[in-house]
């Protein structure tokens, strides 16, 4: 069984440095190009199913990279994390050292908890883990759950500042479980 992680391609707000949290864009120019080559390097991969966000920009990045080849199922609980008033403000606004301390779980200007953003995310690994055993998935999310499903699936201690490597737009990783 493999799950394969995909994030969005680029969005106009992610170019211009703006914390886009749970509101509803598209994709930029560049991120179409993006999924296109994503598509491109992995035409030859197999999925059996495709979960995805809910939000425009991963509706569209999973239709440019899989089509209509692969059933697709929408699953809320991979939604990018809510940035609550920081949504729509410059990145510099945002701590994120203070936002992804899971002892810390800091919450302020109704910014989702780091841990209720990776108890949703853990819930629906388990949740897939269980429905499609001995299938190949392929999900396609956000930075934020991208990160949570990433410490899940390789079994990383929840502790500490949980910031480890940066996630690209149309970023693709495979996990073996």
């Amino acid at each position: 069984m493999n799950i394969a992680l995909v994030r969005h391609g680029e969005t106009e707000e992610n170019h211009s440095g703006r914390i886009q949290g749970r509101s509803n864009h598209l994709l930029s120019d560049t991120g179409r190009k993006q999924c296109q080559e994503l598509r491109d390097k992995i035409k030859d991969k197999h999925f059996d199913i495709c979960y995805m966000s809910p939000l425009l920009r991963t509706v569209e990045t999973a239709f440019i990279i899989i089509g209509d080849t692969v059933p697709t199922v929408v699953d809320d609980r991979i939604i990018e994390r809510d940035m609550g008033e920081l949504e729509g403000h410059p990145r510099e606004e945002y701590n994120s050292f203070e936002y992804w301390d899971y002892e810390l779980n800091k919450s302020e200007k109704g910014v989702e908890s780091v841990q209720d953003l990776f108890k949703r995310s853990e819930d629906f690994l388990n949740y897939i883990l269980e429905k499609n055993k001995g299938q190949d998935i392929l999900i396609v999310t956000h930075s934020a759950v991208y990160r949570a499903l990433r410490y899940l699936i390789q079994k990383h201690p929840l502790k500490g500042k949980l910031m480890d490597g940066y996630i690209k737009n149309c970023q693709y990783e495979e996990f073996e479980i």
